[in-house]
């Protein structure tokens, strides 16, 4: 499938008024170039559905989630489903069934994951999947499903389509979150230093301000420092909050 600019234009929403058009796009978008269904949602780990700029559940107004399938009501699947699991530790499309993860790239980390009755868990036979890592931690999803809940084989829809879809479900996603976001503008101007982002990987990483102090080579008050100062540039009441907000703004994988 290749994709043309009208699809990544249509998928694309600028205003809370284009919700509902860009998931009606993706949705016929899976369905007219692969034959596949859509399930997507904007962050995995949270119960609250997408929703168009009336209010309506895009699953089921949208997508076409059938009655009994209404996964976005069964907040346990966040937990439970090996799918969005699997989003835990992949970046990339796959598909999956039954029978294991299916990525273009080995990731022993997948290899741990349940798949004991999978069909129940995961509410299809197989699924092809893009995960969406989003700003501040946030993963969202979307599944591309086989119209016959028996279908066990996507292979050959991955291989046509996988990429393209993708493509198309992280401009939605992506997008839906930009226009739907109630954060502070204010994050985007947070500045660490280099040395303030050493002190809070290590103080993640379990080290107390005199370990950090020696493997630094610092005084411990110069380590107590670079952590209340990064602690104030974030916003952050105490050395925990500190370092969770660090960890959504990324500050803490940026060094090697």
């Amino acid at each position: 499938m290749e994709i043309a600019d009208d699809w990544l234009a249509r998928v694309r929403i600028t205003n809370l008024a284009g919700i509902r058009a860009a998931a009606e796009a993706l949705r016929d978008a899976a369905r007219d170039t692969a034959g596949l269904r859509v399930a997507v949602t904007d962050n995995i780990a949270s119960a609250k559905p997408m929703r168009d700029a009336e209010g309506a559940v895009l699953a089921g107004e949208v997508f076409g989630a059938d009655a009994d399938q209404c996964w976005w009501t069964m907040p346990h699947l966040a937990l439970t489903s090996p799918l969005p699991m699997a989003c835990r530790f992949e970046s990339e499309p796959f598909w999956c069934n039954a029978s294991g993860f299916h990525t273009r790239s080995a990731n022993p980390l997948l290899d741990n994951i349940d798949l004991s009755r999978f069909r129940e868990r995961a509410l299809t036979s197989a699924a092809i999947v893009t995960p969406i890592h989003l700003p501040f931690g946030q993963i969202g999803a979307a599944s591309f499903l086989s119209p016959n809940r028996d279908a066990d084989d996507l292979s050959a829809p991955f291989e046509a389509h996988g990429e393209a879809l993708a493509l198309l479900a992280r401009v939605f996603v992506a997008s839906f979150v930009k226009i739907t976001e109630r954060r502070s503008a204010d994050v985007g101007a947070t500045v660490l230093s280099k040395r303030e982002v050493e002190c809070l990987r290590w103080a993640a990483a379990g080290k107390t301000n005199d370990e950090i102090a020696i493997i630094l080579g610092l005084k411990r008050t110069t380590i107590r420092f670079h952590i209340r100062t990064a602690a104030e540039k974030l916003n952050a009441v105490n050395r925990d909050q500190a370092l969770f907000k660090a960890a959504q703004l990324g500050f803490l994988g940026t060094l090697r």
